[in-house]
This record gives structure tokens, C-alpha cells and sequence, in this order.
């Protein structure tokens, strides 16, 4: 399927149809991810990382060097390397670097806010019988924070500490369709990030991508998604002239 303009959707009847069967009917689900698409929370992954390093000095010969792979993978990468030479500092390691992501999670979310168009959006999908759900690599309590009535507007919530596997792999969003009792066909997953195209992709869910974070259009040209628009209210509106919710 041929890129899509950042701020229009292509028609649905042009779709390629990889997890649908080549057209789209209505959705039964709507899952988003929450920082950068619902919400405005400023968190310096980069800062995160750094701390880490520093972290790990202590527990390794030199200082690691950050690369491409996202913090809490690579917190458990280095822990694993630790893990070589001594369990208990490991372990140590471990709990250490999980409170330093926790208390910056916590820091962000003190900080953030809900994007005006979020429960307008979450009303109109409850009024219009689509069930709707959040997963998020960030812990339930950061979510909390940016929004305390979460489980009230959303059927289905999957914080870090309790997904079986975090995304991008499919269990995560399979956690939500499974309390939802939806299929990921009938699905489509909304994020600011490739990583969430990547989910949708790997549950053969369709695919949003919104550019209300700190992706721009053209980074998610390569993963072709389903959907772009430059955040869920267009996206929903999109979604409503074509019949989809």
C-alpha cells in the first residue's frame, strides 16, 4: 500500500488489506498507546539512557555505551551481562536501574496532561458501541497520574507491570483484545511510534499512526501503516466518514 499524506488518510477501499482480507468493515476495538497519542508527556529517553550508563559503571568494568535499543531492554541487557560475573550485583543492578526509570516515568507524568481530544474521543467510541483500550510500556501509576479515570473510559488497560511480553511484541496487544473479546482483525492500534505500528503489524491488527509525539510522517513511511494523521482527533474523524466506527 502507497504511503499516506500526513495530514489525510488514504480510502479504506485502497487498503492492502494484510490483516483484513483486503477491505475494511467496522471496527469492533480501537486500542491506543498512551504517551505522545493520548497524552502530552515529555519523557527524555535519551536522559534515561545516560543514567543508566552511569549505572552500569558501576557494576561493569567501563561505562556502556546507549545505542538503538530502548531503555528497559537495554537495562536487562547489561543486567544479563553482570549476571556473568556476579549474580547479587546483578540483581542489585537491576532493582537500581528499574527505580531510576520508574522515578523519571513518574517525574514525566507529574509534568504531562491529556491532549484536549482524548476523552471527547473516548465518549464518541463508547457511544458508538466500539470498545476501546490503552497498552503502554509506562507503569500504572505514571498513567494514573496524566489520567486518574482511566479504567472508567477504556474497557481494557495493560500497564507495564502486568503485559506478559511488552510491545512491540503482539502479546501485549493481545492482552487488551483478549479482555475485550475482540479480535485483532477487527482491531486497529493507534500510536505516535513506530514500535505501535510494529505491534499492530505483528498481530495482524490494523495499523494507526499519529504524528502528535515526537515522530514525524516521513519516519514511518517504511512501515507503511493503514492509517496516519497527525493525532486521534483527525484520525477519528477520518474514521467516522468512512464508516469505520
Amino acid at each position: 500500500m502507497g504511503y499516506i499524506e500526513h495530514s489525510t488518510l488514504k480510502p479504506v477501499d485502497t487498503v492492502d488489506g494484510s490483516a483484513n482480507g483486503g477491505s475494511l468493515n467496522k471496527l469492533e476495538a480501537i486500542i491506543f498507546d498512551l504517551d505522545g497519542t493520548l497524552a502530552d508527556v515529555s519523557l527524555d529517553f535519551d536522559l534515561m539512557k545516560t543514567k543508566i550508563a552511569a549505572l552500569g559503571e558501576v557494576f561493569l568494568d567501563e561505562r556502556p555505551t546507549p545505542g538503538e535499543t530502548p531503555a528497559l531492554e537495554w537495562l536487562e541487557e547489561l543486567v544479563q551481562q553482570t549476571m556473568l560475573r556476579d549474580r547479587d550485583e546483578a540483581m542489585e543492578f537491576r532493582t537500581r536501574g528499574r527505580l531510576v526509570i520508574t522515578a523519571m516515568e513518574l517525574d514525566a507524568a507529574r509534568d504531562g496532561r491529556l491532549f484536549d481530544f482524548t476523552r471527547p474521543a473516548l465518549e464518541t467510541l463508547s457511544r458508538r458501541g466500539v470498545a476501546s483500550g490503552i497498552i503502554t510500556r509506562n507503569i500504572s501509576a505514571a498513567v494514573r497520574t496524566v489520567f486518574p479515570e482511566i479504567e472508567s473510559m477504556v474497557q481494557a488497560f495493560i500497564p507495564r507491570e502486568i503485559a506478559v511480553r511488552l510491545k512491540p511484541a503482539p502479546e501485549h496487544l493481545f492482552q487488551a483484545l483478549d479482555v475485550l473479546g475482540v479480535q485483532a482483525s477487527s482491531s486497529l492500534m493507534v500510536g505516535d511510534h513506530p514500535m505501535d505500528v510494529m505491534t499492530a503489524k505483528n498481530a495482524g491488527a490494523i495499523s494507526a499512526a499519529v504524528t502528535s509525539g515526537s515522530v514525524g510522517a516521513d519516519e514511518f513511511k517504511a512501515l507503511s501503516p493503514d492509517f496516519i494523521a497527525s493525532d486521534v482527533e483527525e484520525l477519528m474523524d477520518q474514521l467516522i466518514r468512512n464508516g469505520l466506527v
